[in-house]
């Protein structure tokens, strides 16, 4: 096979360092995406928060496989549903009816609190509003008021409606700034406890977070919840917050909470019991009062469940039940480099299909991790491996699948004619730096001829000399390859074969003696044909020697040629010229019968073989049966000097 020199140029493989940095260089970016995804948002990058949507999606589909239908014990929801406002009047409601449900809750029913999921910024009736102001001053109640937090949105006038009231004692570490507020009307500004109903949803519109603390006019305003679990939950330190928000876990959706109709409470048709020493969240799931958010549950659910989700999630920190923390930012990055690893040492001896299925297998790992780590660690992405392992599978999958295609180009082209293909799809799966350069192997080399060549075709035409010497080439070729060998070359009437390269091989001693044994068969097949025909008879002469050889391409760059060169090559050839003078078509070296396993043989005595300083032990395989076409005269002096021997 002959190739031009700009060719050969443009075939030959990246060196195996090069090929390492370029891979090593990928699995780091991929490393650094994690990075960044993960602690970019934190050091000001908030181009990446697009990013972190796709990671909100995920947390919220754990969150719905989570999600439980066990009863929440220690809260219960008041609603002034549908049916409330068709059994009491329209909204809003006098003060008074507020009241009323409020006294019945902490009375009747014997609550530990009550919050209101409601804002009064007009005053109402005198007597109704006096009433919840006795209350929420001297009695266990929350009142409720909303501050805004619209920045990017800003409004040409900010909110300043009523009174804020509820500051706590003193500024907390972390607060989050609104720029206006809904507040109750001025005759509640003496209440003791006042939580923020306020929130923001993230940029696709669902509601993931809250403040737990919100800073206005150099005060801080506790959360509905945060100032509910304070008031009344019998705690005796204050639950304060170690951040400015919390993300909401939502353990439940809005069925999963103990609810009670508003109707229901004021006519005292509940068993009291149900109520009794649990804290109350008061507010309205009614379409026609639009309270209505969008949550990881589903679009549309009522604004009061959310308010009993963090109340819940309050009470779980306060009694220690809340998840213990762990390093999902470190396990995401331990995850980054468990994949560029794989990139940089797996990949190259994998096909693509098995680094895309290899880089699935990781990421199903980590998404079995992060489904475990979510509740642990509120800040991490759950989703940065996954861009990394995105990344890999871009760019990484096709790198190497362009490096093996263009080591798969320079080995076939070169070890096509010559190698068994089992041979070259191990050479392709192998990482050798250069399979095709010259390298000390153990090899064993055979050498098989035509016997009296010149006599068979001498009356043949030239078509038949021609159909003669291809099928007498195919008896020799076809074993070979089939076992395992490499086609070194052919010389005319016969061939130059190894074993043990380019590839090391097992029992390469005994593999190149079976092939021997079946080119005598199918000459010995092919001869009998002939000899029906009218022809002579046809033997093959075979010298067989196992040792250390260089092999590898040493071609030019006008032609390339993988080949075998020592002192056990050379004596093969040599045992081949010495069969001549036996009756045997197999001629052994004592190499190959010192590496041998499966085949025994009979020694032939001594010969100083051309070429040899000193005699050379000759043997032959004793289950290769003698030539019927050796010349009688041989057989008589070559059966006197055969030994039995063994391996």
């Amino acid at each position: 096979m002959t190739d031009s020199p700009s060719s050969q140029s443009s075939s030959q493989p990246v060196p195996r360092r090069q090929g390492m940095f370029a891979r090593a260089a990928i699995g780091l970016v991929a490393v650094l995406l994690t990075v960044l995804v993960q602690w970019g948002p934190s050091f000001g990058l908030s181009h990446l928060d697009n990013i972190s949507f796709g990671s909100e999606i995920l947390r919220d589909q754990f969150i719905r496989w989570r999600a439980t239908t066990e009863v929440e014990p220690r809260t219960l929801v008041v609603d002034v549903d549908e049916a409330s406002l068709a059994a009491e009047g329209p909204w809003p409601w006098p003060s008074s009816r507020i009241a009323d449900l409020v006294e019945i809750l902490l009375s009747r029913y014997e609550a530990r609190g009550v919050a209101l999921d409601i804002v009064r910024e007009k005053a109402g009736d005198p007597e109704g509003d006096m009433r919840l102001a006795a209350l929420a001053t001297h009695g266990p109640l929350v009142l409720g008021q909303a501050f805004d937090f619209d920045y990017e949105q800003r409004r040409p006038e900010p909110l300043r409606q009523g009174v804020p009231a509820g500051a706590l004692p003193q500024l907390q570490a972390q607060a989050r700034p609104a720029d206006g507020y809904i507040a109750n009307h001025a005759g509640f500004a003496r209440a003791r406890h006042v939580g923020n109903i306020g929130f923001v949803p993230d940029r696709d519109g669902v509601l993931r977070h809250v403040p737990l603390v919100t800073r206005f006019g150099g005060r801080d305003y506790p959360a509905l919840g945060l100032a509910l679990v304070d008031c009344c939950s019998g705690a005796k330190e204050p639950a304060l917050p170690d951040a400015a928000h919390m993300r909401i876990p939502f353990k439940r959706d809005w069925e999963a909470f103990t609810i009670a109709s508003a109707t229901d409470i004021l006519n005292e048709r509940i068993d009291p019991a149900s109520a009794k020493g649990r804290l109350v969240v008061v507010g309205s799931s009614s379409l026609g009062l639009g309270d209505r958010v969008t949550t990881p549950h589903a679009a549309k659910r009522p604004g009061l469940g959310v308010q009993a989700e963090i109340l819940s999630a309050l009470l779980d920190r306060q009694e220690g039940r809340t998840p213990a923390p762990w390093p999902g930012r470190l396990a995401a990055l331990a995850f980054a480099l468990l994949s560029a690893l794989l990139a940089t040492f797996a990949f190259p001896r994998l096909p693509a299909w098995a680094s895309v299925a290899l880089l699935g297998l990781v990421s199903a790992l980590w998404l079995r991790a992060a489904y475990e780590i979510a509740p642990h660690d509120p800040l991490f992405s759950t989703t940065a491996p996954l861009m990394s392992n995105l990344f890999l599978l871009a760019v990484a999958v096709p790198y190497q699948w362009q490096m093996a295609q263009r080591r798969s180009r320079r080995l076939l082209g070169t070890l096509q004619q010559y190698v068994a293909p089992s041979v070259v799809r191990e050479l392709l799966r192998s990482d050798l730096e250069d399979p095709l350069a010259p390298r000390q192997l153990d090899v064993t080399t055979l050498i098989a001829d035509m016997e009296g060549y010149t006599s068979q075709v001498e009356s043949l035409s030239m078509e038949e000399s021609a159909r003669l010497t291809r099928d007498f080439l195919d008896c020799l070729t076809e074993p070979v390859i089939s076992g395992g060998g490499t086609l070194d070359k052919y010389t005319g009437d016969g061939l130059v074969a190894f074993w043990g390269a380019p590839l090391p091989i097992e029992q390469h001693a005994d593999r190149a003696l079976d092939a021997a044994r079946a080119i005598v068969e199918r000459v010995e097949a092919l001869s009998r044909v002939r000899e029906a025909l009218g022809h002579p008879p046809l033997r093959a002469r075979i010298g067989i020697e196992s040792g250390p050889a260089v092999a590898g391409d040493f071609g030019t760059s006008f032609r390339s040629i993988y080949t075998a060169v020592g002192d056990s090559v050379n004596t093969a050839s040599r045992l081949e010229q010495a069969a001549r003078d036996f009756p045997y078509d197999v001629i052994v070296g004592a190499g190959t019968v010192e590496r041998a396993l499966r085949h025994q043989f009979i020694a032939l005595g001594e010969r100083r073989l051309r070429g040899k300083g000193k005699a050379t032990a000759l043997f032959t395989p004793s289950d290769i049966p003698r030539s019927r076409s050796a010349a009688p005269d041989m057989t008589e002096a070559a059966e006197a000097a055969a030994v039995k021997g063994s391996s």
